[in-house]
């Protein structure tokens, strides 16, 4: 869609006009749910309902994980070869994108990201995580051990089964992807549950992946309340494993659950409040900030691996909070709907609530507000704040140890290298850093010492689909995207054969 097209688009309008079916699909169709109960989705633009949104309970998620399992001992989807799986995915894909503009309002309007970014990145980026899955299938091969000459050791991998997977609001439709490409590639059957602030496009995918042709019963949504049907999908007995992307508090629970039921595979990812670090020998300190402000300050500060925590050497770090402060306007919140928008709504009153309080620890606990703290576009009804900035901020503060979630950056001071890398790992988290500097031995030395699943050389958060994302300590286990996201919903069999000699 050209640049055009999209300026011509009256999101209002079509927003004004759109009809919400916030029913489960269990079955390879819109169902009721037993109890009939819903909730108000609630949009973070305004605060006004977008409509009535089924409230799965423990019964609904028995009806999908059965549905699900039956699909699965038949054969209906494990049963294909790679080669005809691929074929549906890749329709899937197709259908997502045809779906683009339709995907894209969803979002916006269910968890308040700006619609350019919708459009440029959400949906995009889930229908080439289900593509690129697609060709994976018949690109992953097995293995024979070298076990001698008189045994044959196959090592294969197989499908696990039923597939509980566990989505946070804030990517919505790319992080299902990241779940459903790798379980349904594999020829598991899956049961999604969307959180419950971000409900309407998993629904929707649903709808488009029986569209493209995979067989009822393999792909089921119930969306509802994480302590309801969330907790009831944890402790089924008949899942094999759960795919959860979320707080670590409630990973937590996931192992619990786990432990409580049948001892599933649980795969978190987690929590994360990652340290950016500048040091002073690197030359461009305007890409640095712009780097750091882009990455912070895109989705509203609600990414799991935002750089939050920005350690400068002490050498230049006037001039670096100055650089901060100057970009800080350019990310000032707007209307989501309006495609000029960089940054949009927090998801509800409760995230904002939380955000607030925040930047409230933030004074009370003696940091210097360098940009924004600050409530803004509240005669809209929504749920807006305003790129923050936080000066000489401590380790032991608040507003640096624990993850916000929201426009608000930290930036610690530090006087040399080891305390920098001392400063970066003092941390619950692993799952990102970030490393600044012209000296490639300087480099690999902080890079190679800092606990983190991903570390980035002079840039932050480029991506692809080969790339494995995860983390350290409680930011989680496993890892998504790239072949190794295989090895969360597959199990490794051995089969043994004797060769006697005749």
């Amino acid at each position: 869609m050209s640049d055009t097209r999209k300026a011509a688009i009256d999101w209002h309008s079509r927003a004004q006009g759109l009809s919400i079916d916030g029913r489960p699909v269990i079955g390879g169709r819109r169902v009721d749910t037993a109890a009939g109960l819903q909730f108000d989705c609630i949009s973070p633009l305004n605060g006004q309902s977008l409509g009535a949104v089924s409230r799965g309970q423990a019964a609904d998620i028995d009806s999908a994980v059965a549905s699900a399992r039956a699909a699965f001992e038949d054969g209906r989807w494990a049963g294909r070869s790679p080669a005809q799986r691929k074929r549906v995915l890749q329709n899937f894909s197709e259908k997502i994108l045809q779906a683009k503009e339709e995907l894209a309002l969803l979002e916006t309007l269910d968890m308040g990201k700006p619609i350019q970014y919708s459009l440029s990145v959400d949906v995009p980026s889930t229908a080439r995580c289900i593509a690129w899955y697609a060709e994976a299938i018949d690109k992953v091969y097995d293995e024979i051990a070298p076990t001698g000459r008189n045994a044959l050791a196959l090592i294969q991998r197989e499908a696990m089964g039923v597939i509980g997977a566990i989505v946070p609001w804030n990517y919505p439709m790319i992080m299902a992807a990241w779940k459903l490409g790798p379980a349904l590639a594999a020829g598991n059957s899956v049961v999604l549950k969307p959180s419950e602030k971000s409900p309407l496009t998993a629904l929707r995918l649903a709808e488009l992946a029986l569209e493209a042709g995979l067989p009822d019963g393999v792909f089921n949504v119930v969306p509802g309340y994480g302590h309801e049907a969330g907790e009831a999908l944890a402790l089924h007995m008949d899942v094999d494993a759960i795919g959860f992307t979320g707080s670590t508090r409630v990973g937590r629970k996931m192992l619990e659950y786990a432990g409580r039921s049948n001892l599933k595979r649980v795969y978190n990812e987690l929590g994360g409040k990652s340290a950016f670090l500048v040091f002073p020998d690197f030359e461009d300190l305007k890409r640095a900030a712009q780097t750091v402000a882009g990455s912070m300050f895109f989705n509203q500060g609600e990414s799991c691996n935002a750089p939050s925590r920005v350690l400068v050497h002490e050498s230049i770090a006037d001039e670096f909070v100055a650089l901060l402060t100057a970009e800080a306007p350019r990310y000032q919140a707007g209307d989501p709907l309006d495609p000029a928008t960089v940054m949009g709504a927090l998801v509800d009153a409760g995230q904002l609530g939380t955000v607030m309080g925040y930047i409230e620890s933030g004074r009370e606990e003696g940091a210097r507000m360098a940009a924004g703290g600050g409530q803004s576009r509240a005669d809209s009804g929504g749920y807006f704040v305003q790129p923050t900035v936080f000066d000489g901020v401590t380790p032991q503060m608040k507003i640096a140890r624990e993850e916000i979630f929201g426009p608000v950056m930290s930036v610690l001071r530090f006087k040399d290298e080891a305390e920098a890398v001392r400063i970066a790992n003092d941390s619950p988290y692993g799952l990102q850093a970030s490393v600044w500097s012209q000296h490639i031995d300087r480099a690999h030395r902080v890079a190679r010492a800092l606990r983190a699943g991903t570390v980035h050389v002079n840039q932050y958060d480029e991506d692809d689909m080969t790339v494995p994302f995860g983390g350290y300590k409680q930011s989680g286990n496993g890892r998504d995207k790239s072949l190794h996201a295989f090895d969360k919903y597959t199990e490794l069999k051995t089969t043994w054969l004797r060769i006697n000699n005749s």
